[in-house]
């Protein structure tokens, strides 16, 4: 079953290096959500984020996981950031081949915010997966961390 994806979103910050457009060094991410809430990004990474040879770099790895579960929260308009965040390595992660990240909103109290992330290969083996805590910020904290 084949489900439609919708572009997220959300305001960019262009420099991001996980989403933003400007940063020719970055990832450059686009995210889509589905019609479950779930957040899917179609990436294939560059060779420049190598690792070992042929795979990308761990810490790549925990960048793109990071990333697609902080759009998690964005979907919902929830602004936060990272506390505490949990990878799981399950299989090297191929450079320059077709790999899909996705992630949903687990769980929400108060300001923290659940959510959990994985890439898979294009037959859907899951390659790496992760679990986070965010903490929603308040206007100005945002305010205080633009300046």
């Amino acid at each position: 079953m084949t489900t439609k994806l919708v572009p997220l979103q959300h305001s960019t910050l262009h420099h991001c290096f996980g989403c933003g457009q400007e940063n020719k060094t970055g990832l450059r991410l686009k995210f889509f959500v589905d019609d479950q809430h779930r957040v899917v990004c179609r990436i294939r990474v560059p060779r420049r984020f190598e690792g070992p040879p042929g795979h990308v770099h761990g810490g790549v790895i925990a960048t793109l996981l990071d990333e697609a579960m902080s759009k998690a929260n964005r979907q919902f308009g929830v602004v936060a950031m990272t506390r505490q965040m949990e990878v799981e390595y399950l299989k090297p992660v191929p450079l320059m081949t077709p790999l899909t990240l996705t992630a949903h909103h687990v769980s929400a109290s108060g300001r923290k915010h659940r959510c959990e992330a994985q890439i898979a290969d294009q037959s859907g083996a899951v390659l790496a997966q992760g679990r986070a805590l965010f903490i929603a910020l308040n206007a100005s904290t945002l305010r205080a961390l633009g300046r």
